[in-house]
This record gives C-alpha cells, structure tokens and sequence, in this order.
C-alpha cells in the first residue's frame, strides 16, 4: 500500500512539473538561464543516487529541526517527486522538440487562445510522451531503495525495503515470488514506455 501510495503520487505530481517545464523550455525564446535549468532538472540523473539520498535526509532534518515540521510518509513522497522528474521530462521533451511548430502557428492564425491551442492540439500530440515519461517515473519511485531507506520512517515500508529486510533471513519462496513479480512489472513498464516511444516516431 506505501509503495502504491508514493509512487502513484510521485508519478502524477512529477510527470505534471516536467511536463510544465518541457513546455516552458522549448516553446519559449531561449532565455539566459535556459541552459542552467536545464542543468537543475537532470541533476537527479547526473548526482549519485545515494548523495541525493543523504541531501534529501539533511534537508528534511533541517527543516524538521527548524519548524518542527515532518510530513512522515509526504516527505517520501516529496522526495520520489523530486528524483523522478527528470526521468518524466526527458521522454516529453523529446516529443516536444518533434512536434511540428506551424500546427500552433496556424491555430493562431485562425485566432485561436493559447490556452485552446494548448489543449486542443499540443496536449493531444504530447499524450504520447507523457504516457512514457509517466511510466519511467513509476517504475523509478516503484523500485527505489536508496532514497526510501534513508528518508522512510516507522511504519512507511515499502516493497524494496521489505524485500531488503527479508533476504537479510534464510531465503523463503515469498521472497522469491515477490521478486519476481517486482522484476516482471518492471519490465513491462519499460517495455509499454519503449512501445510508446516507438509507435511515436
């Protein structure tokens, strides 16, 4: 139920913030910190998972420690978020870069709003990229171990980490079968964002 619980959240909040961001990064006149921003979002991909796991731990002590502040299982889900956009952005971007500019110019010739232009043509041609930028942000939160063991608190276990502590046992058949299934949804989710991307292009 936890790992459903954040990575579901992580997947929605994330794929909407990089969709956001892939849009105000290609379909804007380049701008000074263009290149920076660029640099800010796919930090998660360049940093070792476990310094962002210690950054994100220092944080949120910090803040605990400040304000008394601690969101318990939000703090995860606040974490996972933020790990998971530039996995989102990215297969957006793409599509976005691909996508023909004079099918919004001509909607603005025939004195189309932005907001309409937005939703009736350039939402529709980027539902592909966001359907696999979607799905590599969940199965990234869904199979993520690093930042969950040092950010979870009592009670927020999630499948890695019970899998985590149950091979530390003698090895049972559950352990066994809940790999399995973990491997296999997995890989059908890198499969279906694969496909995506493919009937894309």
């Amino acid at each position: 139920k936890n790992t459903m619980i954040i990575a579901v959240t992580a997947t929605v909040v994330s794929t909407a913030a990089a969709t956001l961001a892939a849009i105000g990064m290609t379909r804007v006149r380049p701008w000074k910190g263009l290149p920076a921003a660029f640099m800010v979002i796919n930090l998660p991909l360049m940093v070792p998972e476990i310094v962002t796991a210690v950054a994100t731990l220092s944080f949120f002590a910090l803040v605990a420690a400040a304000f008394g502040i601690n969101l318990g299982i939000g703090n995860l889900i606040i974490a996972h978020t933020v790990f998971c956009i530039p996995f989102a952005y990215m297969p957006i971007r793409a599509r976005l870069e691909d996508m023909d500019l004079t099918l919004d110019h001509a909607a603005a010739d025939l004195y189309a709003p932005p907001w309409k232009t937005f939703r009736r043509i350039t939402l529709p041609l980027l539902v592909p990229g966001i359907m696999s930028g979607a799905a590599l942000a969940f199965i990234v939160s869904f199979d993520d171990f690093t930042i969950t063991q040092l950010v979870a608190g009592p009670g927020q276990t999630t499948l890695p980490l019970f899998i985590w502590n149950q091979i530390r046992r003698p090895m049972t058949p559950e352990v066994n079968a809940i790999s399995t299934i973990l491997l296999s949804v997995s890989i059908l989710l890198v499969a279906v964002s694969f496909l995506i991307t493919r009937r894309r292009r």
